[in-house]
Formats: C-alpha cells, sequence, structure tokens
C-alpha cells in the first residue's frame, strides 16, 4: 500500500480533567473514503480539528506530505466578519478563484451576495460547501456536511464526491449518505480509534461482531462492573434486532396504507363509515394555500388516521413547513378546510432545538431536581431514564451547557418524550443526533401510540419510520404516496425523467383486467417470498461479517472481492423479491 498522504502516532487529547482519548494511530490515504462513526461526545469533531492543525494535540506526532491541501467543513462556520456570503467564500487562508466558487454556488443554487447576517441554515451551509470545494482540496474532513440541506442538493454533494479524486474523511448521521460514498471506516469507541477496509454498508455487521466478541470475554470474567460497562453496546445491538421486527410492523402498515389511499390525484381515504370519527384525527379537503402570486398547496384533499407516521418531502422552499402549519393549525387555507379532531395534544420538537437553559443540570430538566420522572403516566427514576436515551446516569448532575449539541437534542428528546400526547410533530429531528440515538428515536417513534408528523432530508429515516409520504416538488402538487422516500422517489421517477417523442408511438394497451385470484405461482410467493427475505438478510449479515475481519483484503484479496460482488447480488435479489411481495400483497388487499 501507498504511503498515507496524512498521519498520526501515539495521538492523545486532554478534555477537562480526564483524556478524551490517547495513543491513537491513524493514517489516511491519496483515495480514502473514511466513515467517522461515534456516539456524540466521543470526540468526532474534535478529531478532525486534530488533523486538519487548527488543534494542537497534547500528545502524538503528525505528519503530512508536504503541500497536501487540507480543507474543513465545519458544522457552524464562523460568518461574524463577513458582510456577505461572498466575503465568507473568498477569505480564508487560500482564497479560491472566483470563477470556481461561481460555478459551485450555481450548482448549489445559492446567491452568494446574500446578506451573512441574515442568511438561513441552509445557505450558511451552502456557502461553507461552495468555500470548501472550489480550492482544489487533496483531503476534505467534513462535519456533517448534510444538516441544513434539503435532498436535491444532498445529491448533488454525494455526485461531486463520488467523482472527487482526493480522500475525505466524513462524520455524519445520513446513513444513505454514508453508505453511498464511503469504502473505509473508522469507528471511536470509548477512547479507542478501530479501522475497517470495508464503508458504513458493513458497519453494523462489523460492529456486532465486536460486541459479540467483548461479551464473550466479560463472560469469562469475574466481572459484575464489566458487565455495567457494556450495559450500551448490548443494549445497542439489541436493539438493532428489535428494530428489524419494527421495519416488519412498518412494511405490513404500508400495505394496509396502500389500500385506504385512492387513485392517484385524488388523496382520498376509504375509512369504514361506523367508526371514522375515532380514526381520523386531521381531516384536510380540498385545501389551497398561496403567497401573493405562488400557490404553495394546491387542492390537497388528504385524511390523517390515527397512527399514522407521515413524512413530509421536498426542496426548500417547495411549501414543507406550510403544510405542516395547515395540518396542525397554526394557519389557515385559502380555499377548503380542515378539521382536527378535537382531542389532539400536541408536542413540538422543531429543528431551532429552543434548549435548556445552559446553566441547568439534567436533572433539573428532567426531573425538577428531583429522583423522579413521570414517564407517560408512570414513575421512574431517573437514572434508568437517562440509560434508555443513551446517557451516563453519572450526568445527572451536570449542567447543559457542558453538553455536545447532540447531546443537548437527546436530553430534549428525552424530556418531550415523557410527556402524555397523542400527536408527535418532528421538524428536522435528526440533525445533530448520532447514529445510535437515530436508532433509537426510530424505536420511540415506532412504539408510540398517537399519530406522527415529520419534516426531514433524512432518506433512510424516513424509509424506516413513515407510513405515508407526502411529497412537494414546488409547483403546489402534494403528491400522496404509502410508503417511505424511496417511495415516494420511485414513483415520481418516471415524471422526472424526459419525455419521449409521441408522434409515432403506438397508442397504449388497453388495461388488464382485474385480477381476483391469484395464479398458483403467484401465491407460493406470496407465501415463501417472506421467508426467502429472511434468508438474504441472513447471507448478507454472514458476508459482511466476514468482509469485516480487518485483514481480509492485505491476506485474500480474491475473497474479499467475491463477498463484495455476492453482497451486491443478494441485496439487489432483495430489493426484487419485496417488491415482488408487495405488489402480490396489494393485490391480495385489492381482492379481499
Amino acid at each position: 500500500m501507498a504511503a498515507p498522504i496524512l498521519s498520526y502516532d501515539n495521538l492523545g487529547l486532554v478534555q477537562g480533567s480526564g483524556w478524551l482519548f490517547r495513543g491513537l494511530d491513524l493514517a489516511i490515504h491519496e483515495r480514502d473514503r473514511l466513515a467517522l462513526i461515534g456516539r456524540n461526545g466521543a470526540g468526532k469533531s474534535t478529531l478532525l480539528k486534530l488533523i486538519a492543525g487548527s488543534v494542537e494535540p497534547d500528545e502524538g506526532r503528525r505528519a503530512v506530505v508536504p503541500g497536501t491541501n487540507i480543507v474543513m467543513l465545519e458544522q457552524d462556520p464562523d460568518l461574524s466578519a463577513c458582510a456577505t456570503l461572498a466575503d465568507y467564500v473568498m477569505g480564508g487562508p487560500r482564497p479560491p478563484e472566483r470563477h470556481e466558487a461561481d460555478a459551485i454556488a450555481g450548482q448549489l443554487g445559492i446567491d452568494l451576495s446574500r446578506d451573512a447576517s441574515t442568511a438561513s441554515g441552509g445557505e450558511r451551509r451552502r456557502a461553507a460547501i461552495v468555500r470548501a470545494l472550489s480550492v482544489a482540496p487533496d483531503l476534505l474532513l467534513l462535519d456533517e456536511p448534510t444538516n441544513h440541506l434539503d435532498i436535491a442538493a444532498i445529491e448533488w454533494l454525494e455526485d461531486w464526491l463520488s467523482r472527487y479524486r482526493g480522500a475525505f474523511v466524513v462524520i455524519s448521521h445520513d446513513r444513505t449518505f454514508l453508505t453511498r460514498l464511503t469504502k473505509q471506516t473508522w469507528w471511536m469507541d470509548r477512547g479507542q480509534l478501530r479501522r475497517n477496509e470495508v464503508g458504513f454498508g458493513g458497519f453494523d455487521a462489523w460492529t456486532d461482531a465486536v460486541h459479540a466478541e467483548e461479551e464473550r470475554n466479560a463472560a469469562r470474567l469475574d466481572a459484575k462492573l464489566k458487565l455495567e460497562e457494556h450495559w450500551l453496546q448490548r443494549g445497542v445491538t439489541g436493539r438493532r434486532r428489535r428494530n428489524q421486527g419494527r421495519l416488519a410492523k412498518l412494511h405490513e402498515m404500508r400495505a394496509a396504507r396502500a389500500a385506504m389511499i385512492g387513485p392517484q390525484g385524488t388523496a382520498a381515504l376509504g375509512i369504514a363509515a361506523d367508526d371514522s370519527k375515532t380514526k381520523i384525527v386531521i381531516d384536510a379537503e380540498h385545501v389551497t394555500k398561496g403567497y401573493g402570486d405562488r400557490i404553495i398547496i394546491r387542492d390537497l384533499t388528504f385524511r390523517v388516521a390515527r397512527g399514522d407516521r407521515i413524512g413530509i418531502v421536498g426542496r426548500n422552499g417547495a411549501g414543507k413547513t406550510t403544510l405542516l402549519r395547515l395540518l396542525t393549525g397554526e394557519i389557515e387555507p385559502d380555499t377548503g378546510r380542515v378539521k382536527r379532531a378535537k382531542t389532539l395534544d400536541k408536542i413540538f420538537i422543531d429543528q431551532q432545538r429552543r434548549l435548556m437553559a445552559p446553566d441547568k443540570t439534567v436533572r433539573d430538566v428532567l426531573a425538577h431536581g428531583g429522583e423522579w420522572i413521570d414517564v407517560l403516566g408512570s414513575r421512574k427514576h431517573v437514572h434508568g431514564y437517562l440509560k434508555e436515551f443513551l446517557f451516563d446516569p453519572n450526568l445527572i448532575d451536570a449542567n447543559v451547557g457542558t453538553l455536545s449539541g447532540g447531546e443537548r437534542s437527546r436530553l430534549l428528546l428525552a424530556r418531550e418524550f415523557a410527556r402524555p400526547s397523542n400527536l408527535l410533530v418532528l421538524d428536522e429531528p435528526t440533525n445533530d443526533l448520532d447514529l445510535e440515538t437515530l436508532d433509537l428515536l426510530q424505536e420511540v417513534i415506532g412504539d408510540y401510540a398517537g399519530t406522527v408528523l415529520i419534516v426531514s432530508h433524512d432518506r433512510d429515516f424516513l424509509d424506516r419510520t413513515v407510513t405515508v409520504t407526502l411529497g412537494l416538488d414546488g409547483s403546489g402538487t402534494v403528491d400522496v404516496v404509502a410508503g417511505g422516500y424511496e417511495d415516494w422517489e420511485r414513483q415520481r421517477r418516471p415524471r422526472t425523467e424526459p419525455k419521449k417523442a409521441a408522434a409515432k408511438a403506438p397508442p397504449p394497451p388497453p388495461p388488464p383486467a382485474a385480477r381476483t385470484k391469484l395464479s398458483y405461482k403467484d401465491q407460493r410467493d406470496y407465501e415463501l417470498l417472506p421467508r426467502r427475505i429472511e434468508e438474504i438478510d441472513a447471507a448478507i449479515a454472514r458476508d459482511e461479517a466476514l468482509m469485516a475481519d480487518p485483514s481480509l483484503y492485505t491476506r485474500d484479496v480474491a475473497t474479499f472481492d467475491r463477498l463484495g460482488k455476492g453482497i451486491a447480488a443478494l441485496r439487489a435479489e432483495k430489493d426484487a423479491a419485496e417488491l415482488r411481495w408487495l405488489d402480490l400483497a396489494e393485490r391480495v388487499e385489492a381482492s379481499a
């Protein structure tokens, strides 16, 4: 293997009264695509700053190939000294060529003449991306690059990075982004940095294998203390397994919801009349809303049933917030009506987080300074409740101001989910959360007894969480699709592809007659495909665990390549099997 472009030997850093990490060895090579994974507070952002050279270590030796241009995209860039976004982009130690910056800004859809002091979070993030990408970096350090970006901008960045010829290290909670782009993984865990020559797609299998080995080692020790040390890791592994069951339940809910959504464009729900009053919590009929000459929402008819998980997606400015405010009653439509159940009790968690006072303690926030907290009518000890939200119970008397941004967001979730409610409204809930907290949030939403409205740009989160997606394209039309983001994208893809000339095209064939009964082969597939999908999942997990062996690539390249190609083929087979089964399930529902 070629020499690294940057390395650290015996890296250590003191934070507060102790070592944040110590004795780390790391190396970055010229085409590495590294995912940096770890819990909030593990030191991921600090490690990026050490690599960038903006923070000095307390121990360790840093080596960099001369002339290497290292560029860091920070989570919250400082624009306080800049009058416009252009001033920020063209500043810094190595200003870009203006034409390069303008070209990238045009592709990202950002006006660099915008006043920096009034720019939104999304505009500031786009400006930071323009600055980072336009200076010909050899090594890019990306700290949550997708925060505050809409899906179109995220996909543009994915495309740019897929063609980028340098190395990058990325911290992100966006599983889809990480899976598509990364080829190696760093895992920061309890002060250690582990490396695996497999991208994020193999991360779950790798960590499960590590946790299983640690449990076997712990079982050999006389170690009540050791078991306590591993409570989080075992909890994460168990949670992942439980989430597989929740995903299966989610697919069942989507299939049922698909049968309730009428033909394309009507977005009506066929609810039994005898108990519709108890099932419908929000009923929108022919709703239109605009500002000035622009129509934001056009003639929307849609019913939200009790227990629905509704995802709202679209570009920034397409009208997601307007639609959310219409459904929840913050604003009224120009025409049409929205009726809401009188018993709705709402919890709203917005992307600004409106965090608690920094001088309050965690105990103050959760239990008003006491030992017990009321959680949905049950009393729990505050230490136990903290564990449920992946906190070390020793943080109970820490000030909120000492917590990381992700930990504050997690604390806010812990406080809000303890309150009784039947409508949960989440506006960009995934910002600042680590992957383990996202797993926890998915679990809490899956177990929530009420209705959920979610605005998010996190594609994987939506695919794992929602039963219905409301997709906005900016024209006023709202697509209503049973399923998550991928289901919406699959439906709208034919509309966004270039239309071929239809003058010489033959007339379309008549639609096939409705099938009221499955053929023998269809019935067999309907019954056997779920088992086959489970077998494929097991085979993928087995092969990913084999690829997680750090020495496999250097020891047996042919086997490594064979496993990688096999996993890709299995995933393609699984996708086809799932689509086939869902099609059959819809036909079964239609003939019931």
